[in-house]
């Protein structure tokens, strides 16, 4: 009986030890996921932080005291009221992205590192926006994003924390303001309206006026072309008319000098003079004669006499 017991009371024994070994082992394993740091104390004091795969550690004397995620974390801003330069309220609200760089420092720098984030991003954000003008509020969300990034980053280096960015996602003016700047916009675009408008009224205008000047110089060029060209054309008539008499008179003066040419020359002033009584004729309804009918042949006698005075040969070498 005293061996049966004592067998039982070894078997419960080792039974007891088998399981604290088993439960010793399993709270010795830490398995840190990719991307996340996990931060051990030892009795109640920093030790070290556990990197991601598998990490051991001491049961009942380490434990796991903080997790932090390495991943890039966007936080939202809660919605504010800010002042402008010019005493304008404006409601904002945006979205900021941290991101743990040291999880020693994120454990015991703060007691709460995205409170102070938060509060500290709010407080800039009044301080930058309290610098500007409402119309420039609009105009530099780039350098208020930049500002607010920029103290943050400083502040919340001493909390393990780098602030990467901040984004405004809105900016809310009263609804008074917001009239006031619709009507604003409105006026300006029609400003913009009636100076297109005037401004292609003039240039109209002005192309008008340019082609009326252009018109008139291709028309004056043209009549005075014409000028040109008529005269030219009257002169080279002229010359004409002048050579042809001048080669008439010159075969004049050749024929009497042939056999019978003052006697043709004679015959051709008759035949004119009587010509030319005979459509004085025509055109009157009174017939004129002269007073003497033996005129033609003292015309006649006459210029025959001017011929026989000067012969062609002697009007040739005067003229010469």
């Amino acid at each position: 009986m005293y061996t049966t017991t004592g067998i039982s009371g070894g078997l419960l024994v080792a039974a007891i030890v088998l399981v604290l070994a088993v439960v010793f082992v399993i709270r010795g394993i830490a398995v840190t996921p990719q991307q996340h740091a996990w931060i051990i104390e030892r009795l109640g004091k920093y030790h070290g932080t556990l990197s991601p795969g598998l990490n051991f550690i001491i049961p009942f004397i380490d434990r796991i005291a903080y997790k932090h995620s390495l991943k890039e974390i966007p936080l939202d801003v809660p919605s504010q009221v800010c002042i402008t330069k010019d005493n304008t309220q404006l409601t904002v609200d945006g979205v900021l992205y941290f991101q743990v760089t040291d999880p020693m420092r994120a454990s015991y720098g703060s007691s709460n590192y995205i409170t102070a984030i938060t509060q500290l991003s709010q407080t800039t954000l009044r301080s930058v926006i309290g610098r500007l003008e409402l119309d420039r509020t609009f105009e530099e969300r780039d350098f208020i994003n930049s500002s607010v990034v920029s103290a943050l980053d400083e502040a919340a280096l001493n909390w393990g924390v780098k602030v990467l960015r901040y984004e405004i996602k809105d900016l809310t003016p009263p609804n008074e303001i917001l009239r006031a700047m619709q009507a604003q916009i409105t006026a300006e675009r029609e400003k913009r309206a009636r100076i297109a408008e005037s401004e292609g009224r003039k240039q109209e205008q002005i192309n008008l006026a340019t082609g009326e000047r252009e018109s008139f110089i291709a028309r004056s060029e043209g009549e005075r072309q014409a000028e040109v060209n008529r005269a030219m054309g009257e002169a080279a008539a002229i010359q004409a008319v002048a050579d042809a008499t001048a080669r008439a008179i010159e075969r004049i003066a050749a024929a009497t000098r042939e056999p019978g040419g003052i006697d043709a020359v004679n015959l051709q002033v008759a035949e004119k003079y009587v010509d030319a009584l005979g459509r004085m004729a025509k055109t009157n309804n009174t017939m004129i004669v002269p007073a003497n009918l033996t005129d033609v042949a003292g015309l006649v006698a006459t210029a025959t006499s001017v011929i026989r005075a000067h012969p062609p040969t002697e009007r040739g070498s005067s003229t010469g």
